[in-house]
């Protein structure tokens, strides 16, 4: 028997579960932290390194309160973070500033000209990631930081995602070179590869800017797959937590990933992590490049399996959104979504409220809805919305598909598929599978796996999923509403391409609105 901690950093709270290898969870808590946001820049998103650290240190304290056990019972400690979130630091591992956050999009232009260059250059690690470079990942943050903060330039000595950054510190590593790195994290946001000797060669990056001259030696250090250690637990933060100093600490990755796995992800499934923003994840033996996908990353969430990761820039913040300008919460707004029909609001949504991640990578897209009449409500324009985050993965879906991925069975992770079960059975009719839902909440499980698995008490990932994982409820289609939504569908995915494409040639939509409309007079 082991007890270990697995920890969840999301985008507004830290969650520990205490799990034990025979008896599964123990105790759950969760501890709050500031995003920083600016009205005047809607692409800004920060958060601090000092406040994450203090909130992990509050809920571990408070999941061993829970659980009735003491700290020093507690034999490994693993953790998943949100990516990519990116922290300069100094030679001494003190961030210069806070972490550019997941969705801090200000390096929209750093992004362009890395993929251009790419391109031009004929990088192979461009095709690896889909084709394009996005605005979401490490090097156009760290560029976009380098170029507006000069008066940092000299103290810059590295920079770090924030599974490594928060692994280092628990550890006790004070010099940036000896901090381990995730493979998971540089693999789908920094390129690297061991087929090309790891990050991309430094001529290039030169050529990208020389402000990052060097940069490939500051970001150098040993990239590891998670069932490695980054560390051991230091005194001063087993004080702080309340555990142990000396247990193992595995190499960390990021929440979608391990959320994927602990949601019982094997080969063949793929894995919706449907939160603020929605991350598509599944895994495969083969290697197969998929364009406009995020990443194809050796080992990023089983490290006997090839990861590959998709997804959408927003889902419930959308949902959020259209609730706040209706003065409601979200739950409030669901209430009677379960009594509408597929299509009977006669709205089209496209999910661009926050720009595209896959398959367009286009950040400079906006919100789109089309049916509008003078007595649609708020309401309307949620189950809207959720018909078309629905119709948006079916595109990542169908291109995984077309290049290979196996989709055998799709599973809901996350927390919005756990309170809304409108979402799943529209999922499922949009999709035309069945939808696997944990019976339970499944985040932070995949850390836990692999605190298990670092602290000896499971040989394979797969014996601890048997272990920890939750059973499945099963969403399946209804064969009416998925012939609803396949002609709803093809409007979709024709919309999608004409207006999320720059150099899209022109398309006739005119009989979209009229379409709409049928459909909806349809299912009155």
């Amino acid at each position: 028997m082991a007890i270990v901690a697995g920890v969840d950093f999301g985008t507004l709270n830290v969650r520990v579960t205490l799990l034990d290898s025979e008896r599964g969870r123990l105790g759950t808590a969760v501890a709050q932290y500031p995003l920083h946001r600016r009205r005047d820049d809607p692409d800004y998103a920060t958060q601090s390194h000092t406040d994450q650290m203090r909130a992990l240190a509050e809920a571990t304290q408070a999941a061993i309160r829970e659980a009735g056990i003491r700290g020093e019972q507690v034999e490994a400690i693993a953790l998943d973070t949100t990516g990519s979130s990116v922290v300069p630091v100094d030679a001494q591992m003190q961030p210069l500033s806070e972490y550019y956050l997941w969705c801090d999009h200000r390096a929209k232009d750093e992004a362009r000209e890395i993929t251009e260059l790419a391109h031009r250059e004929g990088l192979e690690a461009i095709r690896w990631c889909g084709g394009v470079y996005s605005h979401e990942w490490g090097f156009a943050k760290l560029l976009h930081w380098l170029r507006h903060n000069p008066e940092k330039r000299a103290q810059f000595a590295s920079a770090f995602e924030h599974c490594d950054m928060v692994a280092a510190t628990l550890c006790g590593v004070t010099e940036p070179h000896a901090a381990k790195r995730s493979a998971c994290a540089m693999g789908h946001k920094w390129m690297w590869n061991p087929r090309w000797g790891g990050l991309p060669p430094q001529d290039f990056l030169s050529k990208l800017d020389p402000l990052f001259d060097g940069v490939r030696d500051k970001l150098s250090g040993e990239t590891l797959t998670s069932e490695a250690l980054a560390g051991h637990l230091s005194p001063e933060w087993a004080k702080e937590l309340g555990l142990r100093a000396g247990i193992p600490i595995p190499v960390g990755a990021f929440d979608a990933h391990w959320d994927a796995l602990g949601a019982g992800c094997r080969e063949g499934d793929v894995v919706n992590v449907v939160g603020t923003s929605t991350c598509i994840i599944a895994m495969q033996k083969q290697a197969n490049l998929v364009p406009g996908v995020c990443g194809v990353v050796p080992g990023s969430v089983h490290p006997a399996y090839t990861g590959v990761e998709a997804g959408l820039s927003a889902t419930g913040d959308i949902f959020d959104a259209i609730a706040r300008r209706a003065g409601t919460k979200v739950a409030e707004l669901s209430n009677g979504l379960e009594n509408y029909r597929a299509g009977q609001t006669g709205l089209l949504r496209l999910s661009w409220d926050n720009g595209d991640r896959t398959v367009l990578v286009n950040p400079e897209l906006g919100g789109v809805t089309l049916g509008w009449n003078l007595i649609h409500n708020a309401q309307d324009e949620l189950h809207a919305a959720i018909e078309g985050t629905a119709f948006h993965t079916r595109i990542i879906l169908e291109r995984m598909e077309e290049f290979g991925v196996p989709v055998t069975r799709v599973i809901n992770g996350g927390g919005i598929p756990q309170n809304n079960a409108t979402l799943n059975q529209i999922y499922a009719d949009v999709l035309g599978k069945p939808v696997l839902v944990p019976d339970g909440i499944p985040t932070s499980l995949g850390s836990g796996i692999f605190a298990l698995l670092a602290a000896g008490a499971f040989g394979s990932v797969e014996q601890a999923q048997a272990a920890v994982c939750l059973p499945f409820r099963t969403c399946t289609p209804q064969p009416e509403a998925h012939a609803i939504y396949n002609q709803l569908f093809a409007l979709y995915r024709r919309v999608y391409f004409a207006l999320g494409k720059a150099d899209a040639p022109a398309a006739a939509l005119g009989d979209v609105l009229p379409e709409l409309r049928r459909i909806a007079a349809h299912t009155a």
